[in-house]
């Protein structure tokens, strides 16, 4: 008898996941929308606000503080969502910093597809710094494009393929 209603208890939700995933009914689809909707209203939101702290902390500092503070910042953060938001406000506060002598020596120009190169130059630049959390490479990146971009080069970054 246990076993029955133990089993009931795993088919039922499962069943009825089953149900939602594959038939959708139309409430269904308008709660998905609606929860959509807020998350990207919440998305953008957050987006705005990374922005405004970046324009601000640029406004203050040089392009090498912008870097430093991401990166402080940033260091042991784990996630997608956290690395955006960094690079967010990184790319902000380098729009509206003052100019910093010596910040893209050494930086390799930017590429679509990073070379061998450069993904060890982003690899050990955030090791000599200590930052832990691998969206540490892909503000690496930021500062090659941006770098890139103040050089005059020409630098279009091309959408990623679909899968």
């Amino acid at each position: 008898m246990v076993k029955k209603i133990i089993l009931a208890l795993v088919l039922i939700p499962l069943l009825a996941g089953v149900f939602l995933w594959q038939a959708e009914p139309l409430w269904w689809q308008e709660a998905k929308a609606e929860w959509l909707a807020d998350f990207n209203a919440d998305r953008a939101e957050q987006a705005m606000v990374w922005r405004e702290q970046g324009l601000a902390l640029g406004r203050s500092g040089d392009q090498a503080a912008c870097l430093d503070r991401a990166l402080t910042d940033f260091d042991g953060c784990t996630g997608f969502q956290c690395t955006v938001n960094y690079g967010r406000l990184l790319n902000a506060c380098l729009e509206t910093a003052a100019i910093s002598e010596g910040f893209c020596e050494g930086v390799p120009a930017f590429r679509d597809q990073p070379t061998e190169d450069d993904k060890s130059w982003a690899k050990y630049t955030c090791w000599d710094r200590n930052i832990r959390g691998e969206g540490c490479r892909l503000l690496m990146r930021q500062q090659q494009l941006f770098c890139s971009a103040a050089d005059g080069e020409a630098v279009t970054v091309e959408a990623a393929p679909a899968n």
